[in-house]
């Protein structure tokens, strides 16, 4: 048995990746909110031996695998794991497996979206000349700034290949030190404080785990530049959400782009929501035809070689 506990909002259903999963056996789907409760989350799984996780709002706790002791792989959609439980999934003999690179391409153009819409202040420009006004703000330039990059994967190096394509000069940071990956992508290493006072743009592409989480606080904010921007693709919890606030909401930094938040989707009394000085995007930078077709493939295509006894794309594996 195969099931998808959390196609909200449904991309699964329907899909090529569907009617390629069916031919591995029974399958289910579940196309409505709910899997973000544990106890929905375990029903829905049931005496399934897969799960193929589309929504991060599924959290895979000890709880859960621990309740369906059937299951034996979580093949996720996406690159993000922090939804997941790894040590509890490879204690109780549960594979993850992931499509890593999949939307890069699509989320770094997506970054590099953000960062022009806040410099030149897109969306608030837009709304006032619908209100009919003929506004004549002075907007940034970003050809000759300096733009930092956190993370230096498959996002944030094509990130930075973006960056200097339009001109800019790339201070990048690998949580691996890996120079020679950041030489490639024509940025220069850096140091995190140093990128954090020279950069005009800041944009974030590390992975959320217990070392990253509020990777930027109130230190690293008081860092930056009055005039500085911060693109968050990442997860929304690599900063922190009150020190942001209060620094947008002061006029500590010029502004953000951000595509993830703590709380997903966004209450509807969230205070960021009344900044000014923020451009938004419902963490769908990889939501392309491309990009959606491709991943799922790839998902189920991880399912294909795991009940093959060749698992691929592993995050982790059963402890032994």
């Amino acid at each position: 048995m195969i099931v998808v506990p959390d196609d909200f909002p449904s991309v699964f259903q329907g899909s090529a990746a569907q009617e390629r999963a069916k031919a591995l056996g029974d399958l289910r789907v579940f196309t409505e909110r709910g899997a973000d409760d544990e106890a929905e989350l375990i029903r829905r799984i049931g005496d399934a031996r897969v799960a193929i996780n589309i929504r991060a709002h599924a959290r895979f706790s000890d709880g859960v695998f621990t309740a369906c002791p059937g299951l034996k792989m979580v093949s996720v959609w996406g690159t993000g794991t922090d939804n997941i439980d790894l040590h509890a999934a490879g204690m109780r003999g549960v594979t993850v497996c992931n499509t890593p690179g999949v939307n890069a391409f699509a989320v770094a153009e997506h970054a590099l979206a953000l960062m022009l819409s806040v410099g030149r202040k897109i969306p608030a420009i837009d709304r006032e000349m619908r209100g009919g006004k003929w506004p004549r703000e002075m907007l940034t330039q970003l050809l000759g700034k300096t733009l930092g990059v956190f993370g230096m994967g498959t996002i944030g190096s094509r990130v930075a290949v973006l960056g200097r394509a339009i001109g800019m000069d790339v201070l990048a940071w690998s949580a691996r030190g890996d120079e020679g990956r950041i030489r490639a992508a024509g940025a220069k290493a850096a140091s995190k404080d140093d990128i954090l006072r020279q950069a005009d743009v800041v944009s974030l592409h590390v992975r959320l785990a217990d070392e990253t989480r509020g990777f930027i606080g109130r230190r690293e904010l008081a860092l930056m530049k009055p005039s500085a921007i911060l693109v968050n693709t990442g997860r929304g919890a690599l900063v922190e959400r009150d020190a942001l606030t209060a620094a947008l909401r002061d006029r500590k930094i010029l502004g953000a782009g951000l595509d993830v938040f703590h709380q997903e989707p966004l209450a509807a009394d969230d205070p960021i929501l009344a900044l000014p000085n923020v451009v938004l995007s419902p963490h769908n930078a990889g939501q392309t035809p491309e990009v959606v077709r491709d991943g799922l493939l790839r998902a189920v295509v991880n399912v294909e070689h795991f009940l093959a006894g060749k698992p691929t794309d592993v995050v982790v594996a059963p402890i032994r």
